[in-house]
């Protein structure tokens, strides 16, 4: 961790990592998910989120709580290393989740700052982006807005399974600079929880799968009026 990687994310709330993961790494990533995939079945409904083909997979949650290779995927030392300076200090793995956007029928994702839905103070909280396959303009490559994690937002019930929450008004990203986060598989990219992202359908043949592994400092704790609000939010759709 430099000094100038660590200035670049306090500014920007993000940062892309190219070649992360090796390409070795990235096939055993890949082994292991495909395998967690098989047994799909046997994972709680609530772990799951569906594309509204009722079929493909959108999302898997806590990923890390059924099998123990994400466990392990996500306290090794290289990603440490890199997450605790940024959230300032001891890292706690908040869950494992994939991101899987098949080809045609990969979903959007509302603007949103993820806060909103970890409700942690202070929100020294991050989310890593590990790219198992390419991510494209194409096929719904992340997109961030540099600098608006400095700015808390309000949110409202989005209607999307998997992404409930998204900005009560997008317009707001027109005061940030646009970053679309492409990235080759290994690559990683890393943003704070406030940051203001989206992403679009995956119209193109490809699959643009990604695991995030999301981390908080051990000092933060769970902002119960927040997550009241949310609660609150929920319950009224």
């Amino acid at each position: 961790m430099t000094d100038s990687f660590k200035t670049a994310y306090i500014r920007d709330g993000v940062l892309r990592c190219r070649g992360f993961f090796t390409s070795e790494e990235v096939d055993e990533i890949r082994s292991a998910f495909e395998a967690y995939g098989s047994r799909r079945d046997q994972l709680p409904e609530s772990d799951v989120t569906l594309e509204t083909d009722g079929t493909a997979v959108r999302n898997f949650w806590r990923m890390d709580t059924h099998d123990p290779f994400f466990h392990e995927l996500a306290i090794r030392p290289q990603l440490l290393r890199v997450v605790e300076p940024l959230v300032g200090g001891e890292a706690v793995v908040m869950g494992v989740e994939s991101f899987n956007k098949p080809a045609r029928l990969g979903s959007a994702v509302p603007p949103h700052q993820d806060n909103a839905y970890f409700c942690q103070r202070p929100a020294d909280v991050l989310s890593v982006w590990i790219s198992i396959d390419a991510a494209t303009r194409e096929n719904g490559a992340v997109e961030y807005w540099l600098g608006s994690h400095h700015e808390p937002q309000p949110h409202q019930p989005s209607g999307i399974r998997g992404n409930s929450f998204g900005l009560v008004d997008p317009a707001i990203t027109d005061r940030y600079e646009h970053f679309l986060g492409t990235v080759d598989p290994g690559d990683v990219l890393i943003h704070h929880c406030r940051t203001i992202h989206s992403s679009q359908p995956n119209q193109s043949d490809h699959p643009r799968l990604s695991l995030v592994i999301v981390y908080r400092g051990a000092h933060t704790e769970t902002d119960e009026e927040m997550k009241d609000e949310y609660r609150r939010a929920l319950g009224s759709v």
